[in-house]
C-alpha cells in the first residue's frame, strides 16, 4: 500500500529583531518596540504550517540609531546566528535593521555565511535570489537617503536657531541652568566664572587657577538628564577652563559656523572683559609658540612614564624673568584631581643625562659591537654595490653621449652643445663615484673599530638636533620609568632597538 503521509517541516527558528532611534516614548506601556514585535510575531505564526517557530529571545535596541552597528542587541543577535542558534531574521521593515548600505551588506554577508534567512513583514522578499537581493538594495537606498535628508534637516535647523540666537544643546556650561530650552543664569556659579576670569585677568596661570579651585571645591557643571541620568560635576581641569575662557556664550554670544551672534540668554562676563581675554589667550599663544615646538619635540616625549601610577611623563617649563626651567611631570598629577598620582616632577636635564648615560652603556657592549660591525659591514657591501651600478650607469650615459657627437654633422650647434654638456655631467658623477667607492673599500669595521666609533656617541650627539636627538632615542628605547620615591629610572631597550643604532655606525 503507498504511503501517501508527507513528512514534516523542517524548524526554522525565527528571531525578531526592533530598534527605535529615540528614546522617547519607550517608558509607555505599549510603545514603537512592542508594535513592530506584535506584527513580526503574527507573521511567524501565519507561518508555522512552514514550521516557522518564535525563539523567546527579545532583540531590542531602544535609542539606538541604524546609522551604525554599534548595537547591543544587533551584536547579541548577529553572535546567535553565528552560532547557530537563529535560522531566520524577522523586522517590521528593512530600515530598523540598518540604514546604510555598507552595514546591511555586511549583515547579509553574515547571515548567509551562516546559512539564516532574513525577512521584513511589511515589504515581503526571499534573499537567496537576486531579484530580492536587488529589492532590498533599494528600499535600502531610500532608507539611507531618508536619513540623510532628516540629518540635513536637522542641522539646518540648529543653524538657524543659533543664527537667531538660540542656544541647540550640548553640554550645559557651568554659570548656567536650563529651563524651558532657554540657558538662565545660575547665580552662584555665575559668582565663580566671573572669579575665573578675573584670575586670568590678573595673569594667574591656567594652572594656578586649577589648583584654586580644586582647593575651593570647585567642580565643572552638573545637572540631570529627563531620563533621570547624572552629568558632569567632575573637577576642573585645564581643558575645562580654556574652554571657558574662550566660550562666546559667557558674553552673551553664540558661535554659529564662522560668525558670533548675539545670543537670547544674559551674558555673565561683560562684552568688554570677554573680548581682553580672548586677546590675552591669543597672546600667551603666539608668545609661546617657541616654548610649545620645544615641548613638542622633548627627547623623552612619548617614553617617559611614572612608575607610581603608570601614567605619561609630559614635559612643560616655567620662567623667570632670566630663565627658562625644564621639567617632566606625571599628567595625573598635572590633572590636580583629588585621586591623581602625588608623584613630584623631575628636571628635564637630569633624567634626560641619566637616559643617556644608559644609552652610551648600552652602546658599548660587547653584544651590541659585535651586531654593529656585522650590520655596519652588511651596509657597506649593500652602498658600495649601490654605487658601482650607478657608476656603471654614468659610464653609459657617456659612451652613449660620445657615440651621438660623433655620428652627428656640426649642423646643429644647440644639440652638440648639449651633447657636450651631458658627456661632462656623466664624467663628473663617475668621478665623484669612484673617489666614494675607493674610500669605502679601504674601511674597515672590526669589533675595535666599531667600538671606537660607538665610544664616540656623544660627538656624534651633539651633531644632531633635538628632533633628530628624540627620534633616535624612541627608536632605541621602548619606555623610560621614573620612580620619583627612590629618584631611579629604569631604561627598557626595544628589541630592534640595536639595528637602529647599527645604522648610524658606517
Amino acid at each position: 500500500m503507498p504511503n501517501n503521509a508527507t513528512s514534516a517541516p523542517t524548524t526554522i527558528r525565527c528571531a525578531i529583531y526592533t530598534r527605535k532611534s529615540t528614546e522617547e516614548g519607550l517608558k509607555q506601556d505599549f510603545n514603537s518596540l512592542d508594535a513592530q514585535r506584535d506584527a513580526a510575531t503574527a507573521y511567524v505564526r501565519s507561518q508555522a504550517g512552514e514550521g516557522w517557530k518564535l525563539l523567546p529571545e527579545f532583540y531590542d535596541d531602544g535609542g539606538f540609531t541604524g546609522a551604525n552597528m554599534q548595537r547591543p542587541a544587533l551584536r547579541r543577535l548577529l553572535a546567535d546566528v553565528e552560532a547557530k542558534k537563529v535560522d531566520c531574521v524577522v523586522v517590521y521593515k528593512v530600515d530598523r535593521l540598518s540604514r546604510s548600505i555598507r552595514d546591511f551588506a555586511k549583515i547579509m554577508e553574515i547571515l548567509e555565511k551562516h546559512g539564516a534567512t532574513f525577512v521584513s513583514v511589511t515589504q515581503q522578499f526571499n534573499t537567496t535570489s537576486s531579484l530580492g537581493r536587488l529589492t532590498l538594495n533599494i528600499l535600502l537606498s531610500f532608507a539611507q537617503f531618508e536619513r540623510e535628508i532628516i540629518s540635513e534637516r536637522t542641522k539646518d535647523k540648529q543653524v538657524l536657531a543659533r543664527k537667531r540666537g538660540k542656544w541647540t544643546g550640548g553640554h550645559l556650561p557651568l554659570g548656567y541652568d536650563l529651563e524651558a530650552g532657554k540657558l538662565v543664569v545660575n547665580p552662584e556659579e555665575a559668582a565663580r566664572v566671573r572669579q575665573i576670569f578675573e584670575w586670568y585677568m590678573e595673569d594667574h596661570s591656567v594652572f594656578g587657577i586649577v589648583a584654586k579651585c580644586e582647593d575651593l571645591g570647585w567642580r565643572n557643571k552638573q545637572w540631570t538628564t529627563r531620563e533621570g541620568k547624572v552629568s558632569g560635576g567632575h573637577t576642573l581641569r585645564k581643558c575645562h577652563l580654556y574652554s571657558m575662557l574662550a566660550s562666546p556664550l559667557y558674553a552673551g554670544r553664540i558661535r554659529v559656523e564662522s560668525e558670533v551672534v548675539k545670543a537670547t540668554h544674559d551674558g555673565i562676563i561683560d562684552e568688554k572683559t570677554f573680548d581682553l581675554v580672548q586677546q590675552k589667550l591669543k597672546a600667551n599663544t603666539r608668545n609661546h609658540g617657541t616654548e610649545h615646538r620645544q615641548n613638542r619635540e622633548s627627547l623623552l616625549r612619548g617614553i617617559l612614564y611614572c612608575s607610581s601610577c603608570g601614567g605619561p611623563m609630559t614635559a612643560t617649563y616655567s620662567s623667570s624673568k632670566h630663565r627658562q626651567y625644564r621639567y617632566y611631570i606625571c599628567s595625573q598629577a598635572a590633572q590636580r584631581a583629588a585621586n591623581a598620582c602625588q608623584a613630584r616632577s623631575v628636571s628635564a636635564p637630569v633624567i634626560e643625562n641619566a637616559v643617556l648615560a644608559s644609552v652610551k652603556r648600552f652602546a658599548i657592549t660587547p653584544e651590541v659591537v659585535e651586531v654593529a660591525a656585522r650590520a655596519a659591514q652588511c651596509r657597506l657591501r649593500e652602498e658600495l654595490g649601490a654605487q658601482r651600478r650607478d657608476l656603471k650607469k654614468a659610464n653609459v650615459i657617456a659612451r652613449n653621449a660620445s657615440s651621438q657627437l660623433a655620428r652627428s654633422r656640426s649642423t646643429d650647434p644647440e644639440r652638440e652643445t648639449a651633447l657636450r654638456e651631458k658627456i661632462a655631467a656623466a664624467q663628473r658623477t663617475a668621478d665623484v663615484l669612484r673617489e666614494s667607492i675607493a674610500r669605502g673599500e679601504r674601511l674597515r669595521f672590526d669589533d675595535t673599530t666599531v667600538r671606537q666609533r660607538l665610544g664616540n656617541f656623544e660627538e656624534v650627539w651633539k651633531t644632531m638636533t633635538t628632533e633628530e636627538q628624540a627620534r633616535l632615542l624612541r627608536a632605541l628605547i621602548e619606555r623610560v620609568g621614573y620612580d620619583a620615591r627612590a629618584e631611579k629610572v629604569r631604561v627598557t631597550y626595544h628589541s630592534a632597538g640595536v639595528r637602529e643604532l647599527c645604522n648610524g655606525v658606517a
